[in-house]
């Protein structure tokens, strides 16, 4: 049924960005001033929760949380076109709902547009990567393992916040609502343009290759 899986995104699209944003306030309080530190500890909450949602909401809508990898799998014949609009919704509000749920825990302004730089050739080329990284671990192992991709996925996230400039975003819902939290985690809305573009296109370049590299079966993503 649609609205369930419509449902399951948008609440695990809404507890992701809570883990992201609530995890980055809490690191920033507590690290004294070490960004490494609140770095690690925002990057470890946010791979175990994601872990964690994938597995919980996988068996009902994919779990992909990620509007990249949702135009991604409709692309490799994985979901039907016609759901595409109803899972970018979800994810986009359920992301939004995240932050709004992240800064009422920690007694932030509702709603604070960002003031936190992520600019330049490095930082898109790095989006390109961390997004094209996310949509080929997620093609490799549901073919194969995938009862392991949850844990493939959640792993290359959590790598990734380490060696991209951009600490991977990799998911334009993520992006869009972390424009509206001056916290850790945030980025200035004039940045979300140019990191969704480079998202999208490392998903597009991941999916072509995973077309010629395992081409996909019928039904199948």
């Amino acid at each position: 049924m649609l609205l369930r899986k419509l449902v399951a995104e948008a609440i695990g699209t809404a507890l992701l960005l809570a883990a992201v944003v609530g995890s980055g306030v809490m690191a920033e309080r507590l690290a004294g001033g070490n960004v490494a530190i609140a770095l690690l500890a925002n990057t470890l909450a946010t791979g175990a929760a994601l872990c964690a949602l994938l597995l919980t909401f996988g068996p009902i809508s994919g779990a992909q949380l990620n509007p990249a990898v949702t135009i991604a799998a409709a692309w490799q014949g994985g979901m039907p076109w016609r759901e595409v609009p109803g899972y970018l919704g979800a994810q986009l509000g359920g992301a939004v709902a995240g932050v709004l749920t992240a800064h009422g825990m920690f007694g932030e302004p509702a709603l604070s547009l960002s003031r936190h730089e992520r600019s330049g050739g490095g930082q898109w080329l790095s989006e390109l990567v961390a997004t094209f990284g996310l949509v080929a671990v997620i093609h490799g192992t549901a073919r194969t393992r995938p009862s392991m991709t949850p844990f493939a996925v959640a792993a290359y996230i959590t790598s990734a916040y380490w060696f991209t400039a951009s600490t991977s975003f990799a998911n334009p819902a993520v992006t869009l609502a972390r424009s509206l939290s001056d916290t850790f985690s945030g980025i200035r809305p004039s940045d979300v343009g140019p990191f969704v573009l480079a998202q999208l296109l490392g998903a597009a370049l991941a999916a072509s290759l995973f077309r010629w590299l395992a081409p996909p079966t019928k039904g199948g993503c």
